[in-house]
């Protein structure tokens, strides 16, 4: 029909792939190759940091880039392993595999259960303070967690004070190939990240042999995680084939495609099986923490990215295709996977113009475990320290205290909660940094700011909506100074700021009225809304007066009042 809107398509690969150009697909193509040279040695390294055995980081990383081709509605976002979950993943799942993969599939119920009721909006109470707080403990705890690694140091345990203890106490046992190592990686990843962030962009007319060199040096930059890792690789094999090996190195991992099959739902144990509901005990809090930060990454990145390139997202989309890659990744032995930033930076800066990319990423992830895991055994773990180091030291942010300071210095509370208490355990840190932010929250909601005009009546005016928590305060507030007064005045309620009331309310103005009423005073309210209207109409308030504005309710009362 002329003038109607064809429907939009439920399935978002539908919404692109129809007018999909060729021109797009080098784009496409160089974008997913990018983030798979980024995806591969990140992903042995964040099994490291989840303390599973490394071929569990790339069963991670294959699946979510193929569900979100077809369920992502942002063209830059890859999903796979990350720092912040694998530390999770290492509180949660206690270094085993079947409880990792296990987590993957009941989180990723939880998520698309909540994509389904469109309950997105719960990510909404989880404020900025306690999210920076989160990773700037998580940036600071992970680092130190990798410099056993860059050490050469063998059982220091995961708690993060007795790890501190405990690489300070034995720091004379440093290896030397391991230190030296680790710390060239440091600085060739530091190098390599501050030429891209200042690398100047090769204009079309320049010669040809420029454009190459900028292509060159945007590639090696680009793929500094893979290069370094590569470097490392080499030196560790050279040093092999001499007979000597100063590294520690990352050891056999199995080749081959990861096994097709259900999540395991029990777990064989030397002194019988753990049934599948103590194994849910056990994860405990877990299975609330894992989920909410997977769709809180995804979905903060989803819309960094989308109001950088101008268009917009379906946050309950994004937590169906999250959740979906968290299921169907638990069928290949995956563990918890969520937005990652750093390579959905990588995707956008190569240009990405569909979520196309990701099915080349993916298909890289599967070549990697089909032919090259034999290649990883000369990899050293203080390499892949050093590529998690790099990844999550731009995770803390120094910055935000000051900003605070300066801003609003109660926001510095549940900052400074989180960020303390994630030291100790990273559940109590968030539960916390949410239940204060919650609390300074309904706070706000319980004492509205209450601005009085007085004169020869009281314009009381509240600067928010009325809720059930506040009326007390206002009828306090309105007493104490309609009483107070010489003679005693009557009272105005200037409800322009208030969109609705709740019965609560409602009796408790029934109250105030009678109270006032006691001392032969008068309440009139002005600049009610319609919904406020209605409801104060529908519940047969006694003596109720309203007028368009102060001024006609201050005549009717006897006199208008003066501001001040």
């Amino acid at each position: 029909m002329p003038g109607s809107r064809c429907p939009r398509p439920a399935l978002p690969i539908l919404r692109w792939l129809p007018r999909y150009s060729r021109a797009w697909l080098p784009l496409d193509l160089l974008a997913g190759l990018a983030v798979g040279l980024t995806a591969v040695p990140q992903a042995l390294a964040y099994a490291e940091l989840a303390g599973l055995p490394l071929q569990y980081g790339l069963y991670s990383s294959f699946m979510g880039c193929f569900v979100y081709c077809f369920l992502g509605t942002a063209k830059d976002v890859t999903l796979g392993p990350t720092a912040i979950m694998s530390l999770l993943v290492s509180s949660y799942a206690f270094h085993q595999p079947v409880y990792a993969v296990l987590l993957a599939f009941l989180s990723g119920c939880i998520q698309l259960a909540m994509g389904l009721l469109h309950l997105g909006f719960l990510l909404d109470f989880i404020s900025c303070p306690v999210i920076k707080g989160f990773t700037s403990a998580a940036s600071i705890t992970i680092s130190f967690n990798q410099i056993k690694n860059i050490l050469g140091l063998q059982g220091v345990p995961r708690q993060f004070f007795l790890q501190v203890y405990e690489t300070l106490r034995r720091i004379g046992e440093t290896r030397a190939g391991d230190a030296v190592l680790g710390l060239t990686c440091l600085a060739a990843l530091a190098g390599l990240r501050a030429m891209k962030s200042h690398l100047p962009r090769a204009a079309p007319a320049e010669p040809l042999a420029v454009r190459i060199s900028y292509l060159i040096v945007w590639i090696s930059a680009t793929a500094r995680n893979a290069l370094v890792v590569l470097f490392a690789g080499l030196v560790a094999y050279s040093f092999q084939v001499l007979g000597s090996q100063p590294f520690r190195l990352t050891g056999s991992i199995p080749q081959g495609l990861p096994a097709l099959r259900p999540p395991p739902f029990s777990l064989a144990a030397p002194n019988g099986t753990v049934p599948f509901l103590s194994m849910v005990q056990d994860m405990g809090v877990g299975l609330a923490v894992v989920p909410l930060m997977g769709l809180l990454e995804t979905v903060a990145i989803a819309k960094a990215f989308a109001s950088q390139n101008g268009y917009r997202i379906d946050p309950n989309q994004e937590l169906l295709a999250l959740g979906v890659a968290n299921v169907l990744g638990s069928f290949v032995s995956s563990f918890p996977i969520t937005g990652s930033f750093g390579r959905t930076a990588v995707n956008a800066q190569s240009g990405v113009c569909t979520p196309a990319g990701g099915l080349v990423t993916g298909a890289l992830v599967l070549l990697s475990l089909a032919y090259l895991t034999s290649l990883f055994y000369y990899i050293p773990k203080a390499a892949l320290a050093a590529v998690i180091i790099s990844a999550v030291v731009p995770m803390f942010d120094a910055g935000i205290f000051l900003t605070l300071w300066r801003v609003k210095r109660l926001d510095l509370v549940p900052l400074c909660v989180t960020f303390l208490l994630c030291f100790w355990e990273i559940q109590y840190g968030i539960v916390a940094g949410v239940l204060l932010s919650g609390i300074l929250l309904l706070y706000s909601v319980a004492r509205p700011p209450i601005k009085v005009s007085e004169g020869a009546v009281l314009l009381v005016q509240p600067g928010g909506s009325l809720h059930f928590p506040a009326v007390e305060h206002l009828r306090g507030a309105v007493c104490s100074r309609a009483l107070a007064a010489s003679p005693a005045r009557s009272v105005v309620l200037d409800c322009c700021h208030i969109s609705s009331i709740d019965y609560t309310v409602v009796l408790g103005l029934a109250e105030l009225q009678q109270e006032l009423r006691g001392h032969g005073l008068s309440l009139a309210f002005c600049g009610l809304k319609d919904p406020v209207l209605r409801v104060l109409l529908s519940a047969d308030f006694e003596g109720f007066q309203h007028f368009p504005s102060w001024e006609e309710a201050g005549e009717a009362l006897g006199c208008c009042p003066r501001t001040g």
